[in-house]
This record gives C-alpha cells, structure tokens and sequence, in this order.
C-alpha cells in the first residue's frame, strides 16, 4: 500500500459535477490500494473574484485581510469534495492549511512554507480516511492565517508529499508541461520527462502551470512530480533528477511573462551606499525582483531598473517613496506594457552560440529589447508586449521548439 498526493486546481474543482468527477477518480485509486491525501485550489475564478470584491473597496486592500478573504476558497473547495466521498460510501475529512498542519513564515499573500506538521494527516490516513487539504494556505507564528501566492496550492501539494516522502501528482486542465505555451504557439511540443532544474527555471520565469516554490522543494527531497490532465485520459509529464534519456538538446522550452513591471530610478548617485539603500528598501517590503540592470556613470550618477510583478506595484510606489526622502535627486517610471521573453535548456551548460542565436533572431524580426539577463541555463528579455507574439513564434519556429 502506497501512500500519493494529488492535487486538482481550480478549473478541475469548478462545479459541482466537476467536484463528484474528481471524486470518483480518487476512489478508483483508493481501490487499488492506494492512501490518498488531495490538494485543492479554490472553485474555477473564486480567488480572482474575491480580489475584485476587496478592490471595490480598496484599490490597495490591507493584505492580513486579503489572507483571511482569499483563504475561504479552497474552504469551499475541500468541504464539498469531502461531502462527495461521504455520499459516494467512502470516510473523507476536510483540513484547512493549519490543520494539516502547514506552518508558514513571511509576509501576508506571499507567505513560505516553513514546516509540515504531519502528525494530524497521517492519523487520518491510518484510520483509513481520504484526506482533502486546502491548498495555497497555512498559518503564521502569530496565529493568522496565510496564504502562499500564486500557484500556492502546487507548493502546499509538494510540501505534503516530500513529509510523506511519497508521489505528487498534478491534475490540471492541461496535458503536461509544453515547451512553449500552446495558447501562444499551435506547434509547441508536450514534453514525456523535464528535468527540476529546467522547471524551475521555466516557472520563475514565467510559465504558468507549475509553482517554482514546489519544484524546488520537489527537487531537495527528489519528489517526483507527475503533471497530467485531470481526466487522466492522456499520459503527462514527469518532473524529476536529469537523466541521459532526457532529449540532449540546447533549448528545452520557452517562456513568455505579461506579468512584469518595470521599473526605472534615475539620477541615482553613484555610491555603493545608494545602490544598497534601493535594495535593502526592496528586499524590507518582500518584493521579489528579477531582472536588474544599471547604465555607466555620467556626471557622477546612474540610472538603475529592475522588473517586478505587476501584482507589486502599489508596494513599488512606497519604497520609491520611502528612498526619495533619503535620495530626493532620485525619478521614478514605471513601464506596464512589458513582456519577459525567455529561453531555458539544461544543455545550455555544454552548448555554445546559443546567445548569439537568440540575438540575431530578435534582430531579424526587428525586435528591440530593453533589459537581458543570463544564468547556466536560461537567457531573458524584456520586451514591448505588442512584439510578445511575434518574439514567441520566431524563436520557436528557429530553435525547433
């Protein structure tokens, strides 16, 4: 008897019909022999609507609040998934984040997960119980509860799993991890197997149906994570160590981000001291930036800019607030019309020209890009988002993508 962890997202839990589907496809693993602990995100667009509640009264809704708002989706997610096992003959419980004992540390919406108390899950599953969690969500040292961003239900789904040092599986509304958005290019390519690091890097980079928080827990404690369509109907992907059987190319996927913000301080001295000050004031308010990049000095100042998410840009408007009383030389822009291009493969570590390759395509299809920035196995662009189309079906058709 095994013991696996599946998580089904929001468009897998949207209805009610959609909610006893789900349910039945537990119970067939149950059958098999299989323990079951399943994570669930908040019913179809619930999180998004509640968000819009709380900005029709605030455009900048205290986040403590939005916490204790947000959290109730996947409340209702995981008690109707339960009252659906009860009625389908099987003993299931419902367990909020805190009490399946997910510990987090951080600030309010984009809270980490710091432990995993297992203790209350696993007695559920020993008594024979499914056991249906609430992802994206925990509690704090202080007793309020979090939630863990984005995607936080992919994290909270992993975490659990590498505590029950067992499976995770993904069930979303897609087939598996492409390496290019479907949506953006027709021709992308489902991939059998990707290896953590590759992963990783697509989703901090933008791609959209993996959490970079849970493929990094997944890869400490080398959890293999399956990625499928929640119909089960088609094989999926599976995220695991690299191995040789792995397709050997340079460019494994690519990746392309709306959600970036960039910002620009001007007229900045050009100290170490004022250079520290911007980011000390960044990294106080947990935002979490991306892409940064300075010009050469002229007449003793410089120009400093970094992409941010959107999601960040009231907390922008703070900081830049807070370094202006200490630098008054400083002015700040913003740019929203952004796009984050970018391009990843572990074989970019053994194969050389893949830089050059990139540039000369942008250049051919007359694509500026404003910001670029490298590391073993990913290069990025910031580009204007009315070329983000042009930019995605040019590189991939010309990397084989």
């Amino acid at each position: 008897m095994a013991v696996v962890v599946q998580k089904y997202g929001g468009s897998s839990v949207a209805t009610i019909e959609k909610i006893k589907a789900v349910a039945e496809r537990v119970i067939e693993r149950k059958k098999k022999g299989d323990e079951v602990v399943v994570v669930v995100s908040a019913m179809g667009k619930t999180t998004d609507h509640l968000i819009n509640m709380a900005k029709e009264i605030s455009p900048n809704p205290n986040r403590r609040e939005l916490d204790m708002l947000m959290s109730t989706g996947e409340q209702v997610s995981i008690a109707l998934l339960s009252i659906a096992f009860q009625q389908f003959g099987y003993d299931a419980i419902s367990l909020t984040g805190f009490q399946a004992g997910i510990l987090t540390e951080g600030m309010h919406t984009k809270n980490r997960i710091a432990d995993v108390r297992i203790e209350n899950v696993k007695k559920h599953l020993d008594e024979g119980k499914i056991v249906i969690v609430a992802g994206f969500q925990g509690i704090n040292q202080f007793g309020d509860i979090t939630t863990l961003g984005r995607g936080g239900s992919d994290t909270s789904a992993v975490a659990l799993a590498s505590k029950l040092k067992c499976t995770c599986e993904i069930y979303t509304d897609v087939e598996g991890i492409y390496n290019v958005d479907p949506r953006m290019y027709s021709d992308a390519k489902k991939l059998d197997n990707i290896s953590y690091e590759e992963m990783m890097e697509m989703a901090s980079l933008g791609a959209g149906v993996m959490e970079a928080r849970a493929v990094e827990i997944a890869c400490k404690y080398n959890i293999p994570i399956y990625v499928a369509l929640n119909t089960g109907e088609k094989l999926g992907t599976y995220i695991k160590e690299y191995d040789e059987t792995m397709e050997n190319k340079a460019i494994t996927g690519l990746t392309a981000s709306d959600d970036v913000l960039m910002v620009t301080i001007r007229n900045v001295p050009c100290k170490a001291k004022s250079i520290a000050l911007i980011f000390e004031r960044i990294a106080k308010y947990n935002v979490n930036i991306d892409m940064i990049s300075q010009t050469a000095p002229l007449d003793g100042y410089v120009n400093v800019s970094f992409t941010t998410s959107k999601e960040d840009i009231y907390t922008i408007d703070d900081i830049t607030k807070e370094i202006k009383k200490e630098i008054p030389t400083i002015k700040v822009s913003k740019e929203l019309d952004i796009s984050k291009i970018s391009v990843v493969g572990i074989g970019m570590m053994k194969q050389s020209g893949v830089a050059a390759k990139v540039f000369s395509i942008l250049s051919e299809n007359n694509i500026e890009f404003k910001q670029v920035t490298t590391s073993e196995i990913s290069i990025s662009y910031t580009i204007d988002s009315i070329d983000k189309g042009r930019a995605v079906t040019a590189l991939a058709k010309e990397l084989n993508l």
